[in-house]
């Protein structure tokens, strides 16, 4: 089994020696951090400001509402299923080329998005674009990891989170403002001045690499089952409340997600070089950390569900009023990472991430006591308890992960954490919906029905909650 033991990440010996000599000095390579940070806050950007220029997009290409979500929703399919497929890719051939590859991908497709004539010519620039971002999601971690020393890896994948968490605040005010004066197109043009220089910064400061793997043979009968099964289920999860659960379409792709994930695993039990070493999930620490992750975020993107509802129907407010509202949540995030991540190099990892648990649970249990008359301020503190306790757990739990592998493994560990995220993502909406929606059948005329209204975000929270609860537990007993 090619992975470390169950250490801790701030252990020396965790997941081996960077080779960069800054790294092995304990000193953070800031070339190295920004260059990442650049591109990870890029790609949080793009995934936010989208949602912005949403009804924008209808009349300006002449589509409709349901034509422009396939904008939003093909973006997150493609990354998510291309995430274990690049990270395994960095593994054989460098993660610094792969890392270069798709940020110069990413601008490129950034300029077709804005110059797109078409409601179907944007969603297929758009998968462009997503195999770019999974490009950087999967091979930003890794790098990171290889170059900053164990000693300091938290604090540095904090301050990627950190840079990520900026870009989902200023997403929607960015983009209402660029689309207000500039036209739609800004909002991806806006990509090419700040990608430029940092993708000369990243071939300049990032080491050149030998794939650790290099020799081995790039799995593709797994990569393609892994992608179709993983983009079908989610599919059935973000489309199961719009759809209807007991829908033929859903019940098929969650039937057609099973068949293909399940061959994908008898696939890489057998293969000599697979795409994922499911040895890594016997390592106690990184299959905990794994779970806990996906928990975490099951729990923080219910809100990104409820919440609107609330604000917009229930309270009537403006969306640029509830927009600065939910601003509450990623600016706790953005002002904690870090710093929880530093403290996890001191501490280990593993109380932070508990704590951090508990206080997303207690942030998300005052949500679900949200009235009618429920003063803003309780709105704001339930909110960035949800963000504050996110914050802390993340950043420690990355560290773990990536300090939990072997150097040659460090590709497919980022592509498993970022495809932990994205899982946790869908699954939150999807299980708010599906909570929601069965107080609210008619989600358009969710304002008619008030009562309905309240019931649905008070037990979709209360769901959420248990769910943190659950993430809490497995973060306390990852390790032994």
């Amino acid at each position: 089994m090619n992975q470390a033991p169950n250490a801790s990440p701030s252990a020396p010996a965790s997941g081996g020696t960077p080779p960069n000599a800054q790294a092995s000095a304990g000193r953070l390579p800031w070339g190295i951090v920004t260059a990442i940070g650049i591109g990870t806050f890029m790609s949080a950007l793009d995934g936010s400001v989208v949602n912005t220029i949403q009804p924008i997009l209808v009349p300006a290409l002449k589509s409709n509402v349901a034509t422009i979500q396939w904008v939003l929703t093909v973006y997150l399919l493609v990354v998510s299923g291309l995430l274990l497929g690049m990270g395994r890719w960095g593994d054989l051939y460098g993660h610094k080329q792969v890392f270069l590859v798709g940020f110069g991908i990413f601008v490129v497709a950034s300029v077709l998005c804005g110059l797109a004539p078409s409601a179907e010519l944007l969603i297929a620039f758009r998968v462009l674009q997503a195999v770019g971002a999974a490009m950087l999601f999967a091979s930003g971690p890794a790098i990171v990891a290889q170059n900053v020393a164990p000693q300091r890896r938290g604090q540095a994948l904090g301050l990627q989170l950190t840079m990520a968490y900026v870009g989902l605040t200023l997403g929607p005010l960015l983009g209402g403002w660029l689309a207000k004066n500039f036209g739609w197109g800004s909002v991806f043009f806006i990509n090419v001045p700040v990608g430029l220089p940092a993708l000369w910064l990243a071939w300049r400061v990032i080491p050149d690499e030998r794939g650790a793997e290099q020799g081995k043979r790039f799995d593709l009968a797994g990569a393609t089952l892994f992608m179709l099964g993983l983009t079908a289920m989610l599919l059935a999860l973000n489309k199961g409340y719009a759809w209807g659960w007991r829908s033929p379409n859903i019940l098929g792709l969650l039937v057609l997600a099973g068949v293909l994930l399940g061959l994908f695993l008898w696939v890489e039990a057998r293969l000599p070089d697979p795409m994922l070493d499911l040895g890594l999930f016997r390592n106690r620490l990184f299959s905990f950390a794994g779970i806990s992750a996906v928990l975490c975020y099951v729990g923080l993107y219910s809100t990104l569900f409820l919440l609107p509802y609330y604000l917009i129907d229930g309270r009537r407010m403006e969306p640029d009023q509830a927009g600065l509202i939910l601003c509450a949540q990623p600016l706790a995030m953005a002002g904690v990472a870090s710093f929880s991540g530093a403290v996890s190099d001191r501490i280990g990892t593993r109380w932070p991430t508990t704590a951090g648990m508990l206080i997303l649970a207690l942030g998300l249990y005052l949500l679900s006591r949200l009235q009618p008359e429920t003063s803003i301020a309780f709105v704001v503190l339930g909110l960035a308890l949800a963000g504050l306790g996110t914050g802390m757990f993340v950043s420690p739990n990355n560290s773990a992960m990536l300090g939990a592998v072997s150097r040659e493994r460090r590709g497919i560990a980022s592509g498993v954490m970022a495809t932990a995220r994205n899982v946790g993502m869908v699954l939150g909406i999807g299980m708010a919906g599906a909570v929601f929606t069965s107080f609210v059948p008619e989600v358009k005329k969710v304002s008619q029905n008030p009562a309905g209204l309240i019931a649905g975000v008070h037990w979709g929270f209360l769901a959420a909650c248990w769910v943190a609860l659950v993430g809490s537990v497995t973060s306390l007993i990852r390790e032994r």
